[in-house]
């Protein structure tokens, strides 16, 4: 199954909005997924998640505020909570839902390598012929 975009409405739920702006959720969405893009191309099956988070982010805090005091109240958000940005989690999310970012091997013999000797061997299982120097005589 392929990626689908998520959905304003999806968004709002995602925020716990009862009320959603359609034209800047569209557009935050639509950001988010080119960002995401960025990392992970075509976008996996289950990267609704990073998009969703991504989006937002943006839409709850655009201006990136981390202090906020409305007077009694006051407010402070972690660095960098706001805008439209990917984490770190982020992207080992995406790569992760992209089968990427995971240890693995990789096996360089060929499949028509033969394991029998290549070089000529006497009876006694030495080479012909040394190099002088290598104590054999």
């Amino acid at each position: 199954m392929a990626f689908t975009p998520p959905t304003v409405e999806q968004l709002g739920l995602y925020l716990g909005l009862g009320e959603i702006d359609g034209n800047r959720a569209d557009l935050l969405i639509a950001s988010a997924i080119s960002l995401c893009q960025t990392v992970v191309k075509p976008l996996p099956e289950g990267a609704d998640a990073v998009v969703l988070s991504v989006a937002g982010r943006a839409y709850v805090n655009p201006q990136q505020v981390s202090y906020e005091t409305i007077g009694p109240m006051s407010v402070q958000r972690p660095s960098g909570s706001g805008g439209l940005y990917l984490t770190k989690s982020d992207k080992s999310a995406l790569k992760s839902l992209a089968g990427r970012g995971g240890a693995f091997t990789v096996d360089p013999t060929p499949t028509t390598a033969d394991p029998s000797p290549t070089w000529p061997i006497d009876d006694a299982g030495f080479a012909d012929e040394f190099e002088p120097g290598w104590g054999y005589g």
